[in-house]
């Protein structure tokens, strides 16, 4: 396990659970997961945030998975305040593979080399796993709040300020939303779901806002 020298419990709760914990300052995402490859000694790799738990599907398939591939992806499925939404469901992510046949990229939603939003992509044969990786990244809106102002911000210190961006990711918000409410079904999910559509379709033009902002001041 990897952890970025926090200051809670999570050390105890690891090392009681038979975890061997390696500390590193946090830095970025990028690096952080990177960092914690080159410390794995198993054959396969499950690359887990602290936040996700598995199914017992999922889990099950995990202990079953062939041999015969070399990586396997698995279905997230994202809760905002205890609720599973539709909008981030079904969302695909390779996690399981074998160690060495994975690289990590990056894939920022408004500036193109900021490390964050990154995933992992196979060098071989993928296979897709059944049941559902469980994502508890929003218990209430503040932390949603903090995690949406958090990433804006970091991605509009890697933009170059510009109006016509603004202008440009602002207009694209309402087939954005769109989408997320019908296309993706976040309307069903009703208050929540289109809350987090819109804030989401925003999300380009915020940050292009704020690289705004932060030239000017």
């Amino acid at each position: 396990m990897l952890d970025a020298c926090s200051r809670d419990h999570t050390l105890q709760f690891a090392r009681a659970s038979g975890a061997r914990v390696v500390q590193r300052e946090w830095t970025n995402f990028v690096e952080a997961r990177r960092f914690a490859l080159t410390h794995v000694s198993t054959p396969w790799t499950l690359m887990l945030d602290a936040d996700e738990a598995l199914d017992d599907v999922l889990r099950e398939g995990i202990v079953a998975a062939s041999e015969a591939c070399d990586c396997y992806a698995m279905q997230r499925t994202t809760y905002f305040c205890g609720k599973p939404m539709r909008m981030w469901a079904g969302e695909r992510l390779l996690r399981l593979f074998r160690t060495g046949r994975a690289t990590l990229v990056a894939h920022p939603a408004a500036a193109p080399a900021i490390p964050i939003h990154e995933a992992w992509s196979c060098n071989g044969d993928v296979a897709a796993l059944p049941g559902t990786l469980l994502h508890y990244s929003y218990p209430d809106v503040a932390t949603y709040r903090s995690k949406y102002e958090r990433y804006t911000s970091l991605e509009a210190a890697g933009l170059r300020p510009s109006v016509s961006r603004v202008v440009l990711e602002t207009a694209k918000s309402l087939p954005r939303a769109i989408w997320l409410l019908f296309g993706r079904g976040a309307f069903l999910d009703g208050p929540r779901g289109w809350y987090v559509a819109l804030r989401s379709a925003l999300y380009p033009a915020v940050a292009a806002r704020k690289a705004l902002h932060y030239s000017s001041a």
